[in-house]
This record gives structure tokens, C-alpha cells and sequence, in this order.
């Protein structure tokens, strides 16, 4: 892995999301929960992918003591389903701005169903346009 990053996230129910890299910084990551729980969902933004612009759902605990892959190509958002969630992400490649990509974490194409109505989303998530898969 080329970077480690942690979101300390201090109020339940906190969207984050959608975000990926546009190529050529496409980027794995591996998520692990450090501290409460979250609902995380990935979004297979991969044209050539028999699952493109399909999506999965994961509930993961601090107590589950696990971690979850995230693949190159796809873009993750979650939800936290606590106070204090912390999440330390480890990426294949370094953050470049000038690659960075999202969309609207409600996008009605995609349909994720979200465990709850998010209490806090940023300006910059609540910004992001719904996704246009002809720019992939």
C-alpha cells in the first residue's frame, strides 16, 4: 500500500461518498474499522465489469475485527452507525486531486438503500452530480 489515511467520523450517521479515482490513479483500497461501526457500500464503476454500476453492502463492527478490499475501479461510500466512528483507509496509490472523482451518494440510478437517513454530509458530497457512466 502507497498511503494510509483515518476519517474520524464523531457523530452517527455521517455519509461519506461516493468517491474514487479516475485512471490513470485508479486505486485499491483497504478499509478497517478502528472504532464503532459502519455500513459501507461499493459501487462497480468498471465499464468492462459484468457487475458495472452494480453494488454490495457490508456492516462492519469494530468487534468483527475485520477489513474489507475494496477493488480497483470502484467507488466507496459509507455511513456511520455510531458516535466516534474511526475508519483508516490503506490506498494502492497516492491521493491526486487532479483524479479525484464522486457522485451523489442518493444517485437514483445507482439505488443504494442506506440504513438510515444521513444526519451530516458534507458540502462537497452533497455537491457531487449524480454519476454519468458515459464518463467512465
Amino acid at each position: 500500500m502507497s498511503q494510509s489515511n483515518v476519517s474520524v467520523n464523531p457523530r452517527q450517521y455521517t455519509l461519506r461518498g461516493f468517491h474514487y479515482q479516475q485512471r490513470p490513479s485508479t486505486e485499491q483500497k483497504f478499509l478497517t474499522v478502528m472504532a464503532g461501526a459502519l455500513h459501507i457500500v461499493i459501487v462497480d464503476i468498471r465499464r468492462d465489469s459484468s457487475t458495472f454500476l452494480a453494488h454490495e453492502s457490508f456492516h462492519f463492527d469494530v468487534g468483527d475485527r475485520s477489513s474489507l478490499l475494496v477493488p480497483e475501479g470502484c467507488a466507496t461510500g459509507f455511513l456511520t452507525l455510531v458516535d466516534g466512528t474511526t475508519v483508516q483507509y490503506q490506498m494502492s496509490d497516492h491521493y491526486q486531486q487532479e483524479y479525484y472523482a464522486g457522485f451523489r451518494y442518493d444517485d437514483p440510478h445507482i439505488g443504494v438503500e442506506w440504513p438510515a437517513e444521513p444526519a451530516i454530509v458534507s458540502d462537497r458530497d452533497r455537491g457531487f452530480a449524480n454519476l454519468d457512466p458515459s464518463a467512465l
